[in-house]
């Protein structure tokens, strides 16, 4: 049938099948699956057991079938494998070492340094590869890249067939002794028709087992059982604080000085600070030994080390100070100078006695006679500026401005006591000169002032300037000055020889000393009230009532030439005031004004207000017989000559 098209006809059918169904591999067996048995094809039973003899079996082994028609066929060539698909990742390794000389070492010559070969047979590439080896000191890693090498002059290159157990290869100027190679690779070279050389052992370097014996016969030392890391949890922040003295009397110009000696629990270190005091003459530097651990004696070390080397570690310096080396009443050499330690804290004192069993802590006294050192007097006040000022100027070569009560000032700022004072003087001229004193209370300083007097022949004015006055027959030293407490109604003040008495004062001041009700006796405070009540009452019955003025006809003209002399200086300089002044009085908008409108403007002028005054200005203003006076009046009386 072979060569016959698959076309119906062609094919014969099996006489001997009866079942068409799907084959299965799996039947179900109490609801598990389970695989089926082959069968014989032939009914459909399974085979049990082998049904052919043993020379069947043998037949069968070694029957050559043959074509019944033609001829046999001859077998197809192989495939064509490349080299780059058979010989893919097969690499053979050998093992070798090369020696590497060692220049200006006198415990070496040479090395023997371990590589390992690689040769590829993909592409016939070698590389070379020299095992890292930890803290060796040197480059190592791969040597030569993977490269095809050149063998001799003639362009040859290295081959598998070149090397071997035992030979020596030399890879750019470099020999490698070849000492074994893997199993992969003797097998290879087995099959290959290469008798592989017996292999040999790895050289030693001389140097690494001069290093191993001596390493042999090293000692090493127990750790001891002190942990630092539980000192730190225990002891950190924990100092203990020795007062100390460093006595140098014994040199020239030495003297004793105070220390402090702080010992840290943590790290056993120390540290000396200085004490300084005030106007002690000394710089302000903190630290005389600064925080490190301090050795017992320093010079002690051996006679073969260098005598020029400063710093020193822990193998020269045999003892350093421990808080055993610190006692009451004990002298401490440190660095050449010796501290006497006199006393300590609370905290160091509970340590020696927990650790030491040390009860008794008795202190020392080393404090020395301090010479008296002559106090500096104070001049006597010489009257030259204030008090303060001539004080600083004896307290420092500098002198410098007085300290001031900021909170006073701020607190009493633009607060003023005004009063009313007639001088009492054995002068008549002087006698009852009226004046006005303003007492400040943020610097206690006071001023006062002399209103005018026409015809008193007294210039008025600025009689006292601000300043601190003082209390007759008080200490020139330590003056005691005038205070708020010192002015009430009907007091003396006697201000540098000039007698004054209160006898009235603003309402301001009443309203201070009820404010401050504790600073004041009450009988001041009500005295002040009866007498400033009295005083408006007073006023209040002039302002109300008819003020009558015995004058003479001619006076009483001369007056009102003056108040119309006046308004008239206004209306040259500025026409516009006498219309503003008429019409601020014209509250009701009726066009005229009356006698009060024109008291109250006279007064705002500070002219005569009599009734006299004010009815002869308005008998010349209109001849209205209710008094009242019209802007056009107003204007012609004040313009007219």
């Amino acid at each position: 049938m072979e060569g016959l098209p698959f076309l119906p006809g062609n094919s014969f059918r099996d006489p001997t099948k009866n079942k068409y169904h799907r084959s299965h591999s799996l039947n179900y067996k109490n609801g598990y699956s389970i695989p089926t048995l082959p069968t014989s094809g032939i009914g459909g039973e399974p085979i049990m057991y082998n049904q052919l003899s043993e020379q069947e079996l043998d037949e069968l082994a070694n029957f050559n079938p043959t074509l019944t028609y033609g001829q046999a066929k001859q077998a197809p060539p192989e495939d064509f494998v490349p080299a780059h698909k058979a010989w893919d990742k097969k690499v053979l390794r050998f093992n070798a070492y090369f020696k590497q000389t060692v220049h200006e070492s006198p415990a070496e010559y040479f090395r023997v340094r371990p590589v390992d070969i690689y040769y590829y047979l993909e592409d016939d590439s070698i590389s070379v590869v020299e095992p890292h080896v930890e803290n060796s000191g040197m480059p190592q890693g791969k040597l030569i890249k993977r490269q095809r090498l050149p063998k001799n002059d003639q362009g040859d290159n290295w081959h598998w067939k070149d090397i071997n157990n035992g030979n020596n290869v030399t890879f750019y100027g470099k020999v490698f002794h070849i000492v074994n190679c893997d199993q992969f690779t003797k097998n290879f070279l087995e099959s290959e028709g290469l008798e592989v050389n017996p292999s040999e052992e790895m050289p030693t370097d001389p140097y690494i087992e001069k290093r191993k014996d001596a390493a042999a016969l090293r000692t090493y030392q127990t750790p001891s059982a002190f942990d630092k890391t539980k000192q730190f949890l225990e002891m950190d922040r924990k100092v203990l604080r020795f007062y100390c003295v460093w006595d140098d009397r014994d040199n020239m110009f030495g003297e004793m000085r105070p220390y402090v000696i702080h010992y840290y629990l943590v790290d056993d270190t120390l540290e000396v600070r200085e004490v300084h005091t005030a106007n002690d003459g000394r710089d302000p530097f903190p630290v005389l030994i600064g925080r490190h651990k301090v050795p017992k004696n320093r010079y002690n070390v051996e006679s073969s080390f260098p005598a020029v080397v400063m710093e020193l570690s822990d193998n020269e310096i045999k003892e350093y100070y421990t808080p055993k080396d610190f006692k009451l009443g004990t002298t401490v050499p440190i660095y050449g100078r010796k501290f006497l330690i006199y006393d300590c804290d609370n905290f160091t004192k509970a340590f020696y006695y927990h650790h030491f069993g040390q009860t008794e802590f008795n202190s020392m006294d080393v404090n020395e006679k301090v010479k008296q050192l002559p106090k500096m007097e104070i001049p006597p006040y010489n009257h030259f500026g204030s008090l303060e000022d001539s004080l600083q100027s004896c307290l420092s070569l500098i002198p410098q401005p007085p300290k001031k009560d900021f909170i006073k000032m701020l607190e009493n700022d633009h607060k003023v006591l005004r009063f009313e004072a007639i001088m009492d003087s054995v002068r008549p001229e002087d006698n009852g000169r009226r004046f006005i004193i303003c007492y400040r209370l943020a610097d206690d300083m006071m001023t006062i002032y002399e209103p005018p007097v026409r015809n008193s022949g007294i210039i008025g004015g600025k009689f006292l300037e601000r300043t601190r006055v003082a209390k007759p027959n008080s200490a020139p030293d330590q003056p005691t000055f005038y205070g708020p407490q010192d002015f009430y109604i009907g007091a003396v003040v006697d201000i540098f020889k000039h007698r004054f008495v209160i006898v009235s004062a603003d309402e301001y001041v009443l309203k201070y000393m009820e404010d401050h009700k504790s600073q004041f006796p009450e009988t001041t405070i009500q005295t002040l009230r009866d007498h400033l009540s009295q005083s408006k009452a007073q006023k209040d019955m002039i302002k109300g009532g008819p003020m009558k003025v015995r004058r003479s006809p001619g006076d009483l003209d001369i007056l009102v030439k003056q108040v119309r002399a006046q308004l008239k200086k206004i209306a040259i300089t500025d026409k516009t005031r006498v219309d503003e002044m008429f019409l601020r009085y014209n509250k009701d908008r009726s066009g005229f004004i009356d006698a009060a409108n024109m008291r109250n403007l006279c007064r705002s002028l500070q002219l005569p207000v009599d009734d006299d005054v004010i009815a002869a200005l308005i008998a010349q203003c209109t001849s209205d017989p209710e008094g009242k006076i019209s802007l056009e009046d107003f204007r012609r009386f004040v313009e007219s000559s």
